[in-house]
C-alpha cells in the first residue's frame, strides 16, 4: 500500500509523525507522505518540520517517507503561489484539498489546482469534463478517496477519468489510526468506485511512479 496523502497532530490528525509512520509500516504501508493542511499562515512552520522527521526517521522504519503539504481552503488565486512556495520549501508531493461535496471549499479550486504546480487534486467531489481532460494535458492526478464522505463521488471521478484516459491515485487521508487501510481494503474501495482489475493495477503503478519522482 502506498498512500500520498495523511495528517499528523501538525494539522487535524491526531499522530506525531512518527507514530503515523510506524503504524503505517504496522499496516504493511510501502509508502506514505505526510501532507498535512496548509494555507499563508502555517506553510512555513510546517513544511521545515515534516521535512526534518522524515529525515530523522527514513534510516529507522522500513517504509519510504515523504514529505508534504495539502493546501486547503485558501482562495483559488492564492492555489498557484502556494504550491510554488511549498516545492521550495522541501515538499515533495503537492495536494491540493479538492471540491469536495462535504465541505464547503471556494468554487474554482478544481480548476486553480489543476492549473497549477501539483501532484494531486484531492476528492474532487463532482469535478466537470472540462477540468478532467485539463488533468490529463497538465499531469494532475485525481485522488479516489478512502476517507467517509468525500468517498461519496469516487465513481464520478472513475467515470470521467476513464473518459478522458486521466490517472487516478487511491489515497486514505489518514487523520486517525483507524484511517489505514490495507492493500486488500484499498482494492475493495476501487471496486466499489466501478473500477476493473486492470485500472485498479495500473491507479497503484501511478502511486508508485510518484513515489518515485518525489524521492529522486
Amino acid at each position: 500500500m502506498i498512500d500520498l496523502h495523511t495528517h499528523s497532530i501538525f494539522s487535524d490528525g491526531e499522530l506525531v509523525p512518527s507514530e503515523l509512520v510506524r503504524r503505517a509500516v504496522v499496516a504493511g504501508y510501502q509508502a506514505i507522505a505526510i501532507t498535512d493542511h496548509v494555507d499563508h499562515s502555517n506553510i512555513d512552520f510546517i513544511i521545515p518540520r515534516i521535512v526534518k522527521v522524515c529525515e530523522k526517521i527514513s534510516d529507522a522504519y522500513s517504509i519510504k517517507i515523504i514529505p508534504g503539504i495539502e493546501i486547503t481552503h485558501v482562495p483559488p488565486d492564492s492555489i498557484y503561489e502556494l504550491s510554488e512556495e511549498g516545492r521550495k520549501m522541501g515538499a515533495k508531493i503537492v495536494v491540493v484539498h479538492g471540491e469536495t461535496i462535504v465541505e464547503p471549499v471556494i468554487p474554482g479550486t478544481n480548476l486553480a489546482a489543476i492549473k497549477s504546480p501539483i501532484d494531486i487534486l484531492a476528492h474532487p467531489g463532482l469535478i466537470t469534463e472540462e477540468e478532467v481532460r485539463l488533468c490529463s494535458k497538465n499531469s494532475v492526478f485525481l485522488e479516489i478517496s478512502a476517507r467517509k464522505g468525500h468517498s461519496l463521488t469516487n465513481g464520478h471521478v472513475v467515470k470521467l477519468a476513464r473518459k478522458f484516459n486521466t490517472s487516478l491515485v487511491l489515497n486514505t487521508d489518514t487523520h486517525a489510526p483507524q484511517d489505514l487501510v490495507s492493500k486488500e481494503m484499498a482494492v475493495k474501495i476501487a471496486v466499489g468506485a466501478g473500477m476493473s482489475d486492470k485500472e485498479i493495477n495500473v491507479m497503484f503503478k501511478n502511486s508508485e511512479y510518484l513515489t518515485k519522482k518525489a524521492l529522486e
